[in-house]
């Protein structure tokens, strides 16, 4: 029972982990009105899904793939390996990534690192607010107290 609780317990923390930071490359995507195609925690290789879900009205798909080590924003026109040099041929569309200033496009990249980061900062903050710090005040140094002459 022990290790099917520390295995649960990674999971959960490698799917927070993972959400934050592929949160941070949509959230900047959308910003930017730049298509996402799909928003994935976990891989789904080879197609199958855990869990897929597409909302009326909207271009993304949202899923979970049972491969547990990342996940994936699929984002539109966003050269990968994945799409080799397919869809090149045509002039950049507006909702494409391509089409984006450069500084647009380096956001949506680095998004999911500052995200991460954020919620380190979250994380530690928590920590800090909850246990505190403690400090002996001088007044309270006594004799038990030993010292070094260097």
């Amino acid at each position: 029972m022990g290790i099917l609780l520390k295995v649960i317990q990674l999971l959960l923390a490698l799917s927070i982990l993972v959400t934050v930071h592929e949160l941070g490359h949509f959230l900047f995507a959308r910003l930017f009105k730049i298509r996402v195609d799909k928003f994935f925690i976990f891989f789904d290789i080879g197609g199958k899904a855990l869990f897929r879900f597409r909302p009326k009205r909207s271009e993304t798909e949202y899923g979970v793939g049972w491969l547990p080590i990342g996940g994936y924003c699929k984002i539109n026109g966003m050269v990968d390996e994945s799409l080799a040099l397919e869809g090149l041929e045509s002039e950049p569309k507006p909702w494409e990534f391509r089409s984006k200033p450069v500084w647009q496009r380096f956001l949506v990249m680095v998004g999911g690192v500052l995200f991460n980061v954020l919620l380190a900062m979250l994380i530690y903050g928590g920590i800090a607010y909850h246990w505190g710090v403690e400090r002996l005040p001088m007044a309270e140094v006594n004799s038990y107290l030993k010292y070094s002459s260097v």
